[in-house]
Parts: structure tokens; C-alpha cells; sequence
């Protein structure tokens, strides 16, 4: 027999469940279950994660959630198809963005109003029918099941049976089973699972602590009476429920009835608004041949190529849509007298130079634009702007609100997890440690690395006066170890923002921030992108402001307007200042790494301070590429390159390679079979 566990909490049951989205889809491959369903709290928070574990993982995953109707009472909910996820997250979002964060309920009329396409099952120890039983015996489950049938309909209701070893839990089955068979509904067995293996239940028991402010000693009947609510074998199940097989059978048909995965989102990009008779094509190529006007004095052949070309790409990639909506956002900066300013990838291309998103020539600085974007990569653009930080920032933000609706946008989130200090304080908190006992304990975890196997902390601890012999302080050890990467909150990103057209709460659930006036929606930026959610990045920059006064200074004292994207790259008492480290207050070059390497680098030009930021970044320090660049740049060193065919990659990095643009163009050439530098 066959068995499909169809509802499961993962650790984004914050404080519930134990195991990560992917532990649970790699465990349930490992038991040869064909897919699993991940219910967690009152969201969606983890199914990303779970969707792509379980196509790893070669198994199904079925999408749903828990659904708090009353304080203790949660209505566990299986989507069915693109409509019933629709309506899911509609609800949770109406019922998030009315409460306090982390709170909030559905009304029976909120979840008859969205009930199409969901299936309900009555839950174990915090289902609805497990709360009728006991609040007034069968005559409160016969009403239970009534309002279940009269919201989601007969065909839709499953009475589940959960089967844990405990008395009080088998007589409420027996009772479920009789229920069950006077309203003619079927059975489905499942588990409840809290955690993938039996071993994670003292991690379960850590969370219930958490959430009830308590510690181990003293938690008493709070904790769970075994480690039953583990991931269990279609032979397991079978001997839990051999005097109830149907209940088995039944999960496999309910299972099939769940068509809706997340490859089925229905997520579009904004369509920006043209006027009659023009595409959005038509109104990029106007925008960007006016700026291009602009920006190439004169505009040149050589200019004009790059951007038919890349306008022919983007046409392609049908990316119209999402240029035009940050040439907006620029627009609205600029006309608000905000300072805005692209960085990242984005500066590789001509067309986002001619909208006015950088100011930065990637045609002058030969920068190479696939790095930007291209056909092969299958992935979106990536645009971040920067802006003052504070208020400016701000008001960029509320315009997006206000041009796509409150529905219609909202920030990624920020998952957060236990790292470091934040897991000790808490572990000490539930094994009942001292505050001076906690605070020293969060500083020696604070500085260790617990992922590494091999690290023996017993020096470090004896220091401190543990000793890690004591069961308390190795199971402090243990659980610090063991809780590291799990969900700990929801936060809010520093900048994403996530658009839609029509109304986002339709993809995605959204609940309020701790901000006001901000939403976000449930998933991180790694899950937007995974599942092709278009973000924009808004970030806030202290230097941005600085910069802004800056100008204003110049306009009010000089009468000048200075234009950043002409200013003289190559000012020789700007480049001696630098050279001196005297870089104290100067936008990337001020941190210690930095002025220490600035008299031995001496820049003299714009390209060398591109190799300076770049010098002290983690992909030319890990692969050892300062220091040869310094020597050969101080003529300490000679200039040599790996291959004659490289030269013209690598010349103006010394044939030091320290740019990711440098590896494509050598990457490129070979996938097309031409040496580098050759044309053969």
C-alpha cells in the first residue's frame, strides 16, 4: 500500500514545526512517499522552498496552510487548483493586513467568500472538529461537520485521523469515525508531522517553550507526550491504521485531485500604461533615443549599434514592460528633485545610460553588457537604485503604493534565522541559564562557527568557566548546533519590491511590517526570483544624501548644476588626494582595507579607481588576485597572460583577471569555439 502525508508543518511554522521545507521533501523521498503536503501556519512562507526540494527530490508537493478561525482553532486547507491558491492567499492577506503582526483571524463568512478550489480536512489536536468534541460532544462535531459541508461542500471535506499513542487522542477518532460515517465523508489518515525524524523532536519542544515563555524543567504538559509526529513509511501507516485501510486509500485519491504546483502561478509583470496607437516598445525606443541625445555628444555609430541591440534583446525577452517602469521611478526622483542613481549589472548597458537609470558610459568603459543581460542566462534584469536614505527614500516608496495600488506591491521579506547569538540567548533562555550565564554564552557562540564539524570548542568554554561535560551545558551545545539556519521571524528586506499586474495578494500572501504604511509579502528575494516574482530594489544610501546636499550646495553658492553623469573622470587633484589615503568620507574607497592599499595602487584615472573597489572585494581576495595586481602594477612584477589569445581581455587588469565581466567574454569566446582577442 501506498501513502501520501498530506499535512506537515515546517520550521516556517515559526515556534512549530522543526525541520526545514527541504529536510522534509529529502526524508520523504528517502521513505519512497510520492509527494507530501506542507500546511504551515497561517501562510505560505516555506512552499517555494518545498516546491523546488521535492522536484529535487522527485516527489509531489501539495501547496496549502493552516488557517486560524478562532484562537485555537485552525482550519487546515489543501489547494486544488489556481483558483482555490488564489483564494487562499486572499484570505490569509485580508486577515494579516487588519491585525497586529503575527495576528489576526478569518471569519466563517471570510472563508465561505473564498472557499472555491480549497479542501478542507477537520485537523487533529487544533482542527475544528477536535474543538467541537470537546466543547460539546457529538452534538458539537455534527455541527462542526454541518458548517464544514455548508463552506466547502460534501465533496470537498475529509475527516482526518491522526494516531499518536495517545488515549484522549483515540477517542476522539472513534468518535471522528462515527461522524464520519453519518455524514457520509471520508477518512484520511495523516500524522500531523511537526519535524522529518523522531530525533528533531527536542527541537519541537525548545519551540513550544519558546512560544509559551517557559523553560524545559517547567514546561510540563505543555511538551509533547512522544516523538510521534515524525515523518512515517507507507508501512507505518498501514500498521497504525491496518483496522481502517480506507483512510490510506484515501490519501492517494485526495492526492490526486491536487493539480495546483507552483509552476502554475499566473504571476505578470505591470504592463506600463502607452498612449493610443504607440506598444511599450515604441515608447522605450522614444525614451531611450532622447536620452541617448542626450547622453552621446556626439552620438556616434559606434553608440547607436550598442543600443539597437540591445533594444532588439530586450524586445525579444519581451522586457519592455519592467525598463519602462524604472525609467519611471527615475522620472518621478527626478522630478520630486530626488537623487537617484543605478548600480550593480545595470550599469553595463547603453540603454539604461540613455534612460537616465546610471550614469556611467558602458560604450566608453567597454564594459560588456550580457553580464547585464542576455538570451542564454534565462534570467530577469537586475536593476537597483539607489537613493537618500530617510524620507527621500520613502516617498519613492509610497509612490510605488500609490501607482500600483496597496494590493498591487509590496517589499520582499527578510527571513530571519538563528545565527550565532541569537540561537544561544535563546537556548540559554529555555535551559534556564542566568543572565550573566547567557551573556557569556552568546559571546563565545557569537565568535564561533557552528557549522564546522571539526570545531572543538572545550577550550574556549573551560575559559569561560563551562564545562561541557555537564548535561546542561552540552545540550546547550547541541541545541545551539542543531537550531542554526532554522526560520526564526519574518522581516522586511532593505529595499526589494515586489509589482504585479492586477493585485499581488492573488500570487503571494501580504501582511503589514512592523513600519508603518508598509506591506510585505511572504517570501524572501531568493524565493521571488526562483519563482520569476520581478522585483525592484529601492535601497536608502547614506552617501546618496550626502551627495544630494552636495549639489544643492553647488547650485545655491556656484549658481553651476552639476551633472553626474559628465563629470571629468580624470581631475588630477582629486587623484592625489586619493593617492595620499586621504579618503576619509569618499563613497567606497574609506574603509581600512581601502586607504591601506591606495598608495600602493595610486590611481590616476577612473578605470583605476573601478580595479581599487574591486581590489578589496571577496572574489579577488579569495582567489589571490590582489597581490600579483599590486606587484605588476608597481612594476614590482612583469606583465604576463595565461595566452596570447586573453590579452586584449586582460591588458587593463595587468592579466590579473578581476572582473566577472572578463571570465564571460573569455567564457563566450570558447563556447563559440573563437580564441579570445582573435576573431578565429
Amino acid at each position: 500500500m501506498s501513502y501520501v502525508e498530506l499535512h506537515c508543518h515546517s520550521a516556517f511554522s515559526f515556534l512549530e514545526g522543526a525541520s526545514l521545507p527541504e529536510t522534509l521533501a529529502a526524508e520523504s523521498a528517502r521513505l519512497n512517499l510520492p509527494a507530501i503536503a506542507l500546511l504551515d501556519r497561517d501562510g505560505v512562507y516555506g512552499s517555494p522552498r518545498f516546491h523546488f526540494a521535492a522536484q529535487r527530490n522527485g516527489i509531489g508537493a501539495h501547496i496549502g496552510a493552516e488557517v486560524s478561525v478562532a484562537s485555537q482553532v485552525r482550519y487546515p486547507l489543501l489547494v486544488k487548483s489556481r483558483t482555490g491558491y488564489q483564494n487562499l492567499c486572499r484570505m490569509i492577506t485580508q486577515m494579516k493586513l487588519r491585525a497586529k503582526k503575527g495576528e489576526g483571524t478569518v471569519t466563517e463568512k471570510e472563508a465561505a467568500r473564498y472557499s472555491e478550489g480549497l479542501i478542507c480536512l477537520t485537523g487533529g489536536d487544533e482542527g475544528p472538529l477536535a474543538s467541537a468534541l470537546l466543547e460539546d460532544g457529538m452534538a458539537g462535531g455534527r455541527r462542526c461537520l454541518q458548517t464544514l459541508i455548508g463552506l466547502y461542500a460534501k465533496d470537498n471535506v475529509y475527516v482526518e485521523l491522526q494516531r499518536h499513542f495517545d488515549r484522549r487522542e483515540e477517542a476522539r477518532n472513534q468518535a471522528a469515525v462515527t461522524l464520519a460515517r453519518e455524514f457520509h465523508l471520508p477518512l484520511l489518515a495523516t500524522n500531523g508531522v511537526v519535524y522529518a525524524t523522531a530525533e528533531e523532536r527536542e527541537l519541537a519542544d525548545v519551540f513550544t517553550c519558546l512560544r509559551h515563555h517557559c523553560q524545559l524543567e517547567t514546561a510540563g504538559r505543555l511538551l509533547a507526550r512522544n516523538s510521534a509526529r515524525h515523518l512515517r513509511s507507507a508501512e507505518e501507516m498501514a500498521r497504525l491504521f491496518a483496522d481502517l485501510p480506507e483512510a490510506l486509500a484515501n490519501t492517494l485519491e485526495l492526492s490526486s485531485r491536487l493539480e495546483f504546483t507552483l509552476t502554475d502561478l499566473g504571476y505578470q509583470f505591470p504592463r506600463y500604461p502607452v498612449p493610443p496607437g504607440e506598444t511599450m516598445m515604441s515608447v522605450l525606443r522614444a525614451r531611450t533615443e532622447e536620452g541617448a541625445r542626450q547622453r552621446y555628444r556626439p552620438y556616434a555609430a559606434r553608440a547607436r549599434r550598442q543600443i539597437e541591440r540591445e533594444l532588439s534583446l530586450i524586445e525579444q525577452l519581451d522586457l519592455e514592460g519592467y525598463f519602462l517602469i524604472v525609467w519611471d521611478l527615475v522620472r518621478f526622483c527626478r522630478e520630486q528633485g530626488i537623487l537617484v542613481q543605478g548600480r550593480g549589472s545595470a550599469a553595463n548597458s547603453a540603454v539604461c545610460y540613455c534612460l537616465g537609470i546610471t550614469a556611467i558610459d558602458p560604450i566608453g568603459m567597454e564594459l560588456l553588457f550580457e553580464r547585464f543581460l542576455s538570451e542564454e542566462r534565462g534570467e530577469w534584469p537586475d536593476i537597483d537604485l539607489d537613493l537618500p536614505s530617510g524620507n527621500q527614500r520613502e516617498r519613492v516608496i509610497q509612490y510605488v503604493y500609490e501607482r500600483y495600488g496597496k494590493l498591487g506591491a509590496a517589499m520582499t521579506a527578510n527571513v530571519i534565522t538563528y545565527r550565532g547569538r541569537s540561537a544561544a540567548r535563546e537556548m540559554g533562555k529555555v535551559l534556564d541559564f542566568d543572565e550573566e550565564s547567557i551573556g557569556r554564552l552568546s559571546s563565545l557562540v557569537g565568535s564561533w562557527e557552528w557549522k564546522d564539524p571539526k570545531d572543538t570548542p572545550e577550550r574556549h568554554f573551560h575559559q569561560a568557566g563551562f564545562d561541557l561535560h555537564h548535561p546542561r551545558v552540552a545540550c546547550f551545545l547541541d541545541l545551539c548546533r542543531r537550531v542554526q539556519d532554522l526560520p526564526r521571524h519574518l522581516g522586511q528586506h532593505s529595499g526589494g519590491m515586489v509589482i504585479c499586474q492586477g493585485q499581488l495578494d492573488a500570487v503571494v500572501p501580504l501582511e503589514p511590517a512592523t513600519m508603518p504604511g508598509r506591506v510585505v509579502v511572504q517570501w524572501d528575494k531568493e524565493d521571488c526570483a526562483d519563482l520569476g516574482l520581478i522585483k525592484v530594489d529601492l535601497l536608502g544610501l547614506g552617501m546618496m544624501a550626502v551627495l544630494e546636499d552636495s549639489l544643492k550646495l553647488i547650485r545655491e553658492n556656484y549658481q553651476e548644476t552639476v551633472d553626474l553623469a559628465h563629470l571629468p573622470p580624470d581631475d588630477p587633484t582629486v587623484y592625489v588626494t586619493i593617492q595620499k589615503a586621504n579618503t576619509v568620507g569618499m563613497f567606497q574607497i574609506e574603509s581600512r582595507a581601502q586607504m591601506s592599499s591606495l598608495p600602493r595602487n595610486r590611481p590616476e584615472r577612473f578605470y583605476d579607481l573601478v580595479v581599487q573597489v574591486a581590489l578589496i572585494r571577496p572574489g579577488p581576495i579569495v582567489g589571490k588576485m590582489v597581490h600579483p595586481y599590486l606587484k605588476r602594477r608597481q612594476g614590482r612584477e612583469a606583465v604576463t597572460y595565461p595566452h596570447p589569445s586573453v590579452e586584449p581581455v586582460l591588458k587593463r587588469t595587468l592579466g590579473v583577471p578581476l572582473f566577472q565581466e572578463q571570465l564571460l567574454r573569455m567564457a563566450m569566446m570558447r563556447s563559440r569555439g573563437v580564441a579570445p582577442g582573435t576573431g578565429q
